[in-house]
């Protein structure tokens, strides 16, 4: 069974950083293209990131990208988000995901799912 736990969530001030943390348990995560999404209060789920199986490619939604930065470690199962410049619409749940066969900006298509990290960017 594969189980990703988030970690790293917290209160910052704009332009301030914060780095979250995937760990996925139960499988190798090399074999997973991985996402990272977040949902603020009343609005849907919105891709952020995604890096394939072997992070020679990886892909951001336009309002992170120069901000945000993915990455992965195989060797430890966990991937990385890296936030720098957060801004207070940033604001949200952060969750990330997993997929055997899927690395794309789709939430539908992620098998896998952890519980969300709250992320709170204060103005």
């Amino acid at each position: 069974q594969v189980q990703l736990v988030e970690s790293g969530g917290g209160v910052v001030q704009a332009g301030g950083s914060l780095r979250l943390s995937c760990v996925l348990s139960g499988r190798s995560l090399g074999s997973y293209g991985v996402g990272w999404f977040r949902q603020a209060p009343g609005k849907e789920r919105e891709f952020v990131a995604a890096s394939s199986w072997s992070s020679g490619y990886t892909n951001y939604a336009d309002f992170v990208k120069g901000r945000f930065t993915i990455s992965r470690d195989n060797a430890k199962n966990t991937v990385n988000l890296q936030m720098n410049n957060l801004k207070p619409e940033d604001t949200a749940v952060y969750y990330c995901a997993a997929d055997p066969h899927y690395s794309g900006t789709y939430a539908v298509e992620y098998d896998f799912w952890g519980q969300g990290t709250q992320v709170t960017v204060s103005s």
